[in-house]
């Protein structure tokens, strides 16, 4: 594995919701041909590297009937979105900013529409691409709908067989075929609900071709490093950890954070997982825990172990609420202008939290040990905190207070503040209210 894995910090982005394509396209929407709206991907790129960011995390781009996700063909770029040439640019164009590019690829399941399970409802288990699918013919007849296993109760999203050898090679192929075309990895959608056996067999494969490619899995349960160690995925998303920033900070309950850092550096002996505040399928964390302590959020983050990544709008403070209905993704997914916005435009919590994001990445950027390296809560209380987050040379301390007054707080061998605001006071700081701060040691 190359080492650019160790320094990759991801800037995630939507592509339908971005670039303002309709989710649900019916009428002249949905048989309107190709709309070229991937250029306006390419218009953010320079924001990404002001970020201090070097990676691209792209969600679903493959025609697909609504969301992206009941993808329809994996060779064939969404014609909402544009063509070949068009996510050939913005590869290019990545690339020739220093910027890696990750694809989202859905390999549990397929859309209902794609034409390899439209063959099963015509010619039923004669069909060339039987195999593909985990059917029950009995009582079927030509005509009627196929019983076929879906993901998650969902009747639009057909599951694959993951036994078959013909999903296997299929798999490869999508896989080789795009980083053949200049992408450096894959995020695998709903990888919990594929045996982690069936990624054994496909990754290694993938790999004798692209031994640098990086596979991060999508998984919310489950026992991860196992999951690791039997898939051979490189990460997994840390969804412990994203559900113990949000919940500590909300809730004021740090004890809950330090559970979840602890077993983030468990994990740590197998992989580095994919750290987040915010993506495509959560409330956005200013709305979780309030656009103010959207910072501590930040400060956790970037300074514990992981491959972190950043929700497109995260870096502004958007506000956003998933709910659980039909479309109550799409405030969470929403369009975004052809460039970013000036920054006397912007709100001056919009501007501080930018602020932070830029000050806390180029830590990260001076610190690239912080991608293994073990944090120990050295002081926790309900409503204030203090980590450290070292290596037997350096160490990074960051201190938060929730609490509605300053604090003083043990901060070991800080020396200097890089982030945040504080006052040393010896072996000790004051955080202000609400405040939180980074030092070096």
């Amino acid at each position: 594995m190359s080492s650019w894995t160790e320094t990759v910090m991801w800037w995630h982005v939507y592509p339908l919701g971005f670039t303002g394509a309709p989710i649900r396209p019916t009428g002249e929407e949905r048989d309107g041909g190709v709309v070229h709206r991937l250029s306006r991907i390419e218009g953010w790129l320079d924001h990404l590297v002001d970020l201090g960011l070097n990676g691209l995390l792209l969600g679903p781009v493959f025609a697909s009937t609504t969301h992206g996700y009941d993808t329809t063909d994996h060779f064939r770029i969404d014609p909402r979105l544009g063509d070949d040439d068009d996510v050939d640019r913005l590869i290019a164009a990545a690339r020739g900013r220093g910027i890696r590019v990750l694809l989202d690829g859905v390999f549990n399941h397929v859309g209902r529409e794609h034409p390899a399970f439209r063959a099963l409802e015509t010619h039923g288990p004669e069909a060339d691409t039987a195999e593909l699918f985990r059917v029950r013919w009995d009582g079927w007849s030509p005509g009627a709908p196929v019983d076929a296993d879906v993901f998650e109760g969902h009747d639009a999203l057909v599951a694959l067989n993951h036994a078959s050898s013909a999903v296997e090679d299929f798999v490869v192929d999508v896989m080789t075929h795009w980083l053949n075309r200049g992408i450096d990895g894959w995020r695998l959608d709903a990888a919990y609900a594929v045996p982690p056996q069936f990624w054994a067999r496909v990754l290694p494969r993938v790999r004798a071709t692209h031994p640098d490619a990086w596979f991060v899995g999508e998984v919310i349960h489950g026992d991860a490093a196992s999951i690791v160690r039997e898939s051979t995925m490189d990460s997994l998303t840390q969804y412990e950890l994203w559900q113990g920033i949000w919940h500590a900070i909300s809730d004021g309950n740090l004890f809950e954070l330090a559970h979840a850092i602890e077993r983030n550096n468990e994990m740590l002996a197998v992989y580095a997982p994919q750290t987040f505040v915010g993506n495509h399928d959560v409330t956005r964390i200013a709305s979780a825990i309030g656009v103010d302590r959207v910072p501590l959020a930040l400060a956790v983050l970037f300074t514990v172990a992981g491959v972190p990544s950043v929700y497109a709008g995260d870096e502004y403070g958007y506000e956003a609420v998933k709910e659980e209905r039909l479309g109550g993704d799409d405030a969470v997914r929403p369009e975004f202008p052809d460039a970013p916005p000036s920054p006397e435009a912007l709100s001056a919590s919009a501007e501080r939290i930018l602020r932070t994001h830029q000050q806390l990445i180029a830590l990260r950027r001076q610190h690239p040990w912080l991608h293994r390296a073990h944090t120990d809560a050295v002081h926790l209380e309900n409503t204030s905190m203090v980590l450290r987050t070292a290596t037997g040379t350096d160490a990074v301390i960051t201190a938060l207070n929730l609490g509605d007054g300053p604090v003083t707080v043990p901060v070991a061998d800080a020396r200097r503040v890089v982030a945040g605001a504080a006052r040393l006071i010896g072996a000790e700081a004051e955080i202000p209210a609400g405040g939180f701060a980074v030092f070096s040691s």
